[in-house]
C-alpha cells in the first residue's frame, strides 16, 4: 500500500505542473481558481466554486453521485464526498450530476437503486455512492450495469448474492472505507490534552452505522490513552439517540442542551447535519463541540477540531482510476484508508487548541505509523471489560433496542482513565496535512 501511494504521489507532482497553480489539500480551504495562459482552462481548488446544478450540452451526464440520508449541504458526509466528485469532474470538463433517493431517510433499496438507474439512463459512465447502506441497491445496480464502474465510499467489496459462500465479487464496484477509529482516537486524546474532562459523544445511524460507530470507538479509546497519562478522570455521555437519520432536530438539541447544563464540556457530534443541532446547544450553553467527516470550524466557533477523514480526495482518486484505465485496481478490492494513506486526520491550521501543540499530534501519527499506538477498530470490544479495562461504576440508560447487535452486552463500558458515563441508544466530512491520495493526471478537457 505505501508503495502504491508512493507512486500515486510522484502522479501528484506531474499534475501540479499542468496545474500551473498551488493545489490546497484541505477540503473546506482554498478559494482561488487559476486559468492557464491561454485562459482556455480553469483549475477547481474550491468546491464552493464549482456550481452544484450543471447542465451539459447533450443532456448526459457522466459522473454521477447518489447520497446517503440526510441532505446534499450537510456540511459533512454527503457534502464532502459531492465536492470531490464536482472537483474531478470540472477539472477534467466533465460533466456531472447528483442523485437524491425517495423518501428521504426513509428511503429503501429499490428507491436508492432507482436513482443508481436514473443516473446510468443519464449518461453515466461512474456513479459515487455514499454510504454502507448504498450495498443491496449497489449489488443490484452493478449487475444490470456491468460496464459501469460504481464507487462505494464508506463500503466494501460486493458479492452478486448476499450471504452465500462463494459468490463472486462484482469487480465494476470499489468498496472505499477510512479507519474512522485513528481520527476518532486523535480527537479524544487531544480534547483530554488540551485540558476537557467531560465529554460527550452523540452518533448518527442509531448504533447500525459502522463508520460513526468505529469514530466513537475511537475516540473513547483515545480519551483514555490521554486520561490516563495525565492521571485524570474523565466523564463522557455516549448517546445514539435522535441520530437515526442523521439530521438535526430539536430533541438532538434538548438532550445536548441537557449535557452541556449539566457540566459536559465539549461533544462530538458525528452524525452529518446533527452538527446543526449540538452547535446551536453549544452556542447557547457555551460549550464546545468536535466536527465530523470535515473541518467543520468555519460552521461554528463553538468547533475546537473535527475527526476528518478524506471524503473529496478519495472521491477524486478513485474517478481518476475510471478514466486512466486502472479502476481494476479497486475494483473488488477492499481498500481502507487512514493515517498511514494521510486519509485520515484532524485540521492543525483550523484547530483552537493551545496546550495540544501540532509538535504533539505530528509525532502521534509517526508513532501510530510506525505501529507504537495501536488503536482497536472492532467496535463491539467496546462492550468488554478485559478489552477496556474498567475501575468505575457505570452509569448506563438504554431502552430494549436491536443494538445489541452492535454493543451485545452494555456492561463495563469505562476505560481505565474514564470515571463515569451514561449511554443512550435508539432502535431506529481534507486535510490540512499531505494528502498521498492525488487524482492521477488525466488529459484536460475544455468545460462543457
Amino acid at each position: 500500500m505505501k508503495k502504491f501511494f508512493a507512486l500515486l504521489l510522484a502522479l501528484v507532482m506531474v499534475l501540479s505542473l499542468v496545474a500551473c497553480g498551488d493545489k490546497k489539500t484541505d477540503d473546506n480551504q482554498g478559494d482561488t481558481n487559476t486559468d492557464d495562459q491561454q485562459g482556455e482552462t480553469t483549475t477547481y481548488t474550491n468546491p464552493d466554486d464549482i456550481d452544484d446544478n450543471m447542465t451539459s450540452e447533450d443532456g448526459k451526464y457522466e459522473v454521477a453521485f447518489v447520497t446517503d440520508v440526510g441532505q446534499l449541504k450537510d456540511k459533512s458526509f454527503n457534502q464532502g464526498t459531492f465536492d470531490g466528485v464536482k472537483l474531478y469532474a470540472a477539472n477534467n470538463g466533465l460533466s456531472y450530476k447528483y442523485y437524491q433517493p425517495a423518501n428521504g431517510d426513509q428511503a429503501t433499496d429499490d428507491d436508492r437503486y432507482d436513482a443508481m438507474k436514473a443516473a446510468v439512463d443519464g449518461g453515466a459512465k461512474v456513479v459515487v455512492c455514499a454510504g454502507f447502506m448504498q450495498e443491496g441497491a449497489l449489488r443490484m445496480a452493478a449487475k444490470e450495469f456491468p460496464n459501469v464502474s460504481f464507487v462505494f465510499v464508506d463500503g466494501y467489496p460486493i458479492t452478486e448474492e448476499a450471504g452465500v459462500d462463494g459468490s463472486p465479487v462484482l469487480k465494476n464496484v470499489a468498496g472505499i472505507a477510512f479507519k474512522e477509529e485513528q481520527c476518532g482516537y486523535l480527537a479524544g486524546y487531544a480534547v483530554v490534552k488540551e485540558g476537557f474532562t467531560k465529554l460527550g459523544f452523540t452518533g448518527g445511524g442509531g448504533g447500525t452505522n459502522p463508520a460513526c460507530c468505529r469514530y466513537g470507538y475511537g475516540f473513547v479509546q483515545g480519551a483514555d490513552a490521554a486520561a490516563k497519562e495525565l492521571g485524570v478522570k474523565v466523564d463522557m455521555n455516549y448517546s445514539w439517540q435522535y441520530g437515526a437519520s442523521f439530521s438535526a432536530s430539536p430533541e438532538l438539541q434538548t438532550m445536548v442542551s441537557g449535557w452541556y447544563s449539566n457540566g459536559t464540556e465539549i461533544v462530538f457530534a458525528c452524525g452529518g447535519s446533527m452538527f446543526q443541532s449540538v452547535a446551536a446547544a453549544a452556542s447557547a450553553e457555551d460549550g464546545k463541540v468536535v466536527g465530523v467527516d470535515v473541518d467543520q470550524s468555519s460552521e461554528s466557533e463553538t468547533v475546537v477540531t473535527s475527526a476528518m477523514k478524506g471524503l473529496s480526495d478519495a472521491a477524486e482518486w478513485a474517478i481518476a482510476k475510471v478514466y486512466d484505465g486502472t479502476f481494476s485496481e479497486i475494483g473488488g478490492v477492499k481498500t481502507a484508508l487512514g493515517v498511514t494513506e494521510n486519509a485520515v486526520g484532524l485540521p492543525t491550521a483550523t484547530w483552537s487548541m493551545e496546550n495540544f501543540s501540532v509538535a504533539d499530534y505530528n509525532t502521534m501519527l509517526k508513532d501510530i505509523v510506525d505501529g507504537k499506538i495501536t488503536i482497536d477498530s472492532d467496535y463491539n470490544n467496546l462492550k468488554s471489560p478485559a478489552t477496556i479495562r474498567s475501575n468505575t461504576k457505570m452509569n448506563t440508560q438504554m431502552p430494549s433496542t436491536s443494538q445489541d447487535r452492535v454493543f451485545p452486552s452494555w456492561v463495563s463500558f469505562f476505560c481505565s482513565g474514564v470515571s463515569s458515563c451514561s449511554v443512550r441508544a435508539r432502535t431506529p466530512a481534507i486535510l490540512p496535512i499531505s494528502v498521498s491520495m492525488p487524482v492521477a493526471v488525466t488529459t484536460m478537457r475544455p468545460r462543457p
